[in-house]
């Protein structure tokens, strides 16, 4: 499916401010960018730079007062996500080297400190796949989704503890839980079609069989066509704005829709 996605950040700043952005798609695995548009109101100067775990980052200096960021792309999805039950766990041995950080603790998702819970949810299930699909159905049916109750200081321990949380603190647990297992584990934001309510998203993925697999605990079923941002260890690798003084959001907006056919 072809995707019109778009997001529009509204600041005011008190202080021309150093940002970064992380607000492009790049075509990869599962979507192709199509088309893409990168306004600023007003206009400055801008640069791009890959960070270390392959995300395109934008660098800028906002002037003082009213700043509006809007970015929107027509992005080509895959209808399905991967699925592959049985999919066997990788020896640590053989990872590649690239991988191996999404196996160690990080700043939201300790774990080192989740294990037991890691084996009472997977049992005696297969190695692997098996494995990450009953972590990611144990989230869904015992981690209540409520806006609210969690914030940006809140980790993976705290949410299995407290049993509710957002998309994101249903990521930290989920990646926490499969490092856990020693099966490398990492954070993706993006946008989903059809989530209700509309706003950015987070899942995880886990690396099985060779290769990256996707899993969202919010969801009832694996659903496609998603348009992936960022990559990274947890939330502190992928934030989608990064400031550094006195700016402020005044509002976000986020749109996904069928996009109408065009001529490229």
């Amino acid at each position: 499916m072809k995707l019109q996605i778009s997001c529009q950040l509204d600041y005011e700043a008190y202080s021309s401010t150093p940002l970064i952005l992380m607000l492009r798609p790049r075509s990869g695995s599962g979507q192709w960018i199509i088309k893409e548009e990168y306004i600023l109101e007003p206009s400055v100067p801008i640069t791009e730079y890959t960070d270390i775990y392959g995300n395109l980052c934008q660098r800028l200096l906002s002037p003082l007062g009213k700043f509006t960021v809007h970015t929107s792309s027509i992005v080509q999805t895959a209808d399905e996500i991967d699925v592959a039950p049985g999919a066997e766990f990788v020896l640590i041995e053989d990872l590649p080297a690239e991988e191996l950080i999404y196996l160690l603790p990080s700043r939201y998702c300790e774990s080192d400190q989740l294990g037991n819970l890691a084996f009472q949810i997977v049992g005696n299930a297969y190695p692997g796949y098996d494995q990450v699909e009953l972590i990611r159905q144990w989230i869904h049916y015992n981690i209540t989704y409520q806006y609210g109750f969690s914030n940006v200081s809140t980790s993976a321990k705290d949410t299995a503890y407290a049993k509710i949380g957002v998309c994101r603190d249903f990521s930290h647990l989920g990646i926490a839980l499969c490092r856990s297992l020693s099966i490398p584990a990492r954070m993706v934001v993006g946008y989903l079609y059809e989530l209700n309510p509309m706003d950015l998203h987070a899942w995880f993925e886990a690396f099985i069989g060779g290769r990256w697999y996707t899993f969202d605990a919010t969801q009832d079923y694996p659903k496609g066509n998603r348009v992936v941002l960022a990559y990274g260890r947890d939330a502190a690798d992928v934030a989608l704005a990064t400031q550094f003084g006195s700016i402020f959001l005044l509002d976000m907006r986020v749109s996904v829709s069928v996009a109408e056919d065009i001529t490229v």
